[in-house]
């Protein structure tokens, strides 16, 4: 659709700013069918979805006027989740109604709220800023919302999962009844249809999200590194591709930190962008890579969205995002308005099904590789400077004095020379590339959970011979002191010893089959009593390795269960005959010299036989001579009626109250005299 539907000012600066036609989402919103409407619009990171409801709002506000009147009341409030979004917008929406007269204001955080209340009282046409900070100013009652016709919110399913919900809610309960709100989403959770039912009247619903969520401008890659590797895996990509401006992508602020320090002694034009940082400085890194006075960003997920250079080429994941939406929206950072991009996983080895997995759900075509090795990048930097010299576009007419300075250079120098030294004056204003370790040349296996897992083997340790101590762990054996045992008893050194497996009383260690005749015979010498180590500890060659030590040393259970019948036999199915053959197959209980002696001089049963033993019941009532118990009789037999008269003895005076009146509180004893 051309822009010829649109106010001619909003078409001249579309124009102007390089626009030859509408992109899916801008066509859509600038429909017949969607004028006047609420809009829940789904598009993809880059779609140009600030210049959609920059048109969709000019139409509307302009109307059959080329420019806006005075500044009073802001006219369309836009919300984002981000400082950096809302700044990106904010430029985007100043240069789309440049002509217009429109008066744009920002509130975000960080900045001075002083400062953006006295520009509110002086009126604005959009006003765009952060949920936070524009509840704040209309609580104070800076932000005037009474004549407002638009309301947009950018990003609404990032702003609910940041916990602005309230923030939105107010803000919007405070905008009048007929205005349209437009709801940008990248999905559509169901917070946000709840925010859509609540908030807008007979919504048209436009996406233009395919089936495909992968970014078609964007060129996924992953390599596969060693977890130690990360580091020197993100300074051969930088090196390897060169881009106008690369942004890195770490979890935290402290790997941020880390990362940006090292790629400056490195060398490298770089930035950091975190949390951490002030909306100063945040503005000023930004500002770096827009004049390519910084080429590459570290950066956390805070930069995720709102981020938009446009000479932004390259995305290098270090550490894995979380889902595959923030991966979308990392990697969204480049390949924008039509533009080609790379965005780069750097996968620790360990993690690569997990990332497999996310890119399955995502449905994102990847390519998987290695990360580009020294001799690639060093190769390729001299087709670059062979380009470059060849050039002859980029090549000026030479001085008088350069002329007269290379005729010198000539007369002292072979021309080869002079281009040997070219080339290595190139070269060191480059940082040097990263020697990796070859995972390809390692021999993996799988785990439990059917990973790939890298086995280390040391050098010299192919061919090996094992040797037991007599210690293990019930003696509290330990590396820390059975290292230095074996180098003073072998004559050997640290290096030269290989795996040690500690068991409960006995250690294997290896040694190379090379030095086996060297380490034993200094065994021999310092094994001799009074010599160079009094240890005691005996070391002596294994007849085998540690695992099959320990299953010689398994203990067989004699009342095992037998095995469960084979294919084509059959039980007889008796139960009593299967107990017989359980209690056959029993082996005779151990006994101990002592109990065998015990047992022979014990009498035998015949010798005294036992007496018989007679029960006789008790039964109350029956006399007590018979053995039985007298029977109770009551109360009504007792004999004592007149109460308790106290102890044999007593003088007949009985219990009663007190005669001089209560007791009185208890005072203490009196104070001891000192």
């Amino acid at each position: 659709m051309p822009f010829s539907a649109l106010p001619a000012s909003l078409a001249a600066a579309l124009t102007a700013r390089g626009y030859s036609a509408p992109t899916p989402v801008q066509a859509a919103v600038i429909e017949p069918e969607a004028m006047g409407r609420d809009l829940i619009v789904s598009a993809r990171t880059g779609s140009g979805k600030t210049v959609a409801f920059g048109l969709a709002m000019g139409a509307a506000l302009l109307g059959e006027d080329e420019r806006f009147g005075p500044a009073g009341a802001p006219l369309a409030l836009v919300i984002a989740p981000t400082r950096e979004l809302a700044l990106q917008v904010s430029r985007e929406l100043t240069w789309l109604f440049a002509g217009n007269g429109a008066v744009v204001t920002t509130c975000v955080g960080g900045m001075d709220p002083s400062r953006e209340r006295r520009t509110l009282y002086q009126g604005a046409h959009i006003v765009v800023g952060t949920p936070g900070r524009l509840r704040d100013h209309l609580e104070r009652g800076a932000l005037d919302l009474s004549a407002l016709k638009f309301a947009v919110l950018d990003e609404a399913d990032e702003m609910l999962d940041m916990g602005f919900r309230d923030d939105l809610e107010e803000l919007l309960d405070a905008t009048p009844e007929g205005r349209r709100t437009l709801l940008f989403s990248a999905t559509m959770p169901k917070p946000i249809v709840a925010l859509a039912k609540r908030y807008q009247q007979d919504a048209l619903r436009i996406s233009t999200v395919g089936d495909d969520q992968g970014h078609g401008d964007i060129s996924y890659q992953c390599v596969t590194v060693s977890p130690s590797d990360i580091e020197n895996a993100v300074i051969n990509l930088l090196r390897f591709h060169e881009a106008e401006t690369a942004i890195l992508f770490c979890a935290t602020r402290d790997n941020v930190r880390h990362l940006h320090a090292t790629l400056v002694e490195r060398g490298f034009a770089a930035v950091a962008l975190s949390g951490e940082h002030s909306q100063n400085e945040r503005n000023h890194a930004l500002q770096a890579l827009r004049d390519k006075r910084a080429r590459v960003c570290v950066a956390t997920d805070v930069a995720a969205r709102g981020i938009d250079i446009a000479s932004l080429s390259l995305v290098i994941h270090v550490e894995i995002p979380r889902d595959a939406e923030a991966l979308q929206h990392r990697s969204g950072r480049t390949g924008r308005a039509g533009k080609k991009g790379t965005a780069v996983l750097i996968v620790p080895y360990p993690r690569r099904r997990r990332v497999e997995m996310m890119l399955r759900g995502a449905r994102i075509p990847a390519e998987w590789g290695e990360v580009p090795s020294a001799e690639a990048i060093r190769a390729q930097d001299h087709e670059r400077v062979m380009a470059a010299l060849l050039d002859e576009s980029e090549v000026a007419e030479p001085s008088e004095a350069e002329l007269a300075l290379a005729a010198r250079l000539l007369e002292h120098k072979s021309a080869e020379e002079v281009a040997v030294a070219l080339v290595r004056a190139h070269a060191s204003r480059l940082p040097q590339p990263e020697d990796l370790i070859d995972l390809s040349a390692q021999p993996t296996r799988l785990d439990a959970q059917g990973r790939t897992r890298e086995q280390h083997h040391r050098e010299g340790f192919d061919d090996v011979v094992w040797f037991r101590m007599d210690i293990g762990r019930r003696q509290r054996a330990d590396p820390r002191w059975i290292l230095p045992l074996l180098c003073r008893r072998g004559h050997i050194t640290r290096n030269e010893i290989g795996a040690i497996r500690i068991a409960a009383n006995e250690t294997f260690f290896q040694i190379p089959r090379a030095i086996e005749a060297r380490f034993q015979s200094a065994l021999a010498r310092t094994a001799v009593p009074g010599a160079e180590d009094e240890s005691g500890i005996a070391i002596e060659p294994s007849d085998g390795t540690p695992r099959e030590a320990a299953r010689s040393n398994v203990r067989t259970n004699a009342y095992q269960r037998r095995p469960a019948p084979q294919h084509g036999e059959r039980s007889d199915g008796r139960r009593d005959d299967r107990r017989e053959d359980r209690r056959e197959d029993r082996p005779a209980p151990y006994r101990t010299p002592a109990m065998e002696q015990r047992r022979e001089e014990a009498p035998s049963p015949e010798a005294k036989p036992r007496a018989a033993l007679t029960v006789r019941p008790s039964t109350p009532g029956r006399d007590e001579r018979e053995g039985g118990k007298p029977a109770y009789k009551g109360k009504g037999d007792f004999k004592n009626k007149d109460g308790f008269k106290g102890k044999p003895g007593f003088k007949g005076k009985s219990f009663g109250p007190r005669s001089d009146g209560p007791r009185g509180p208890h005072r203490g004893k009196a104070p001891r005299p000192r």
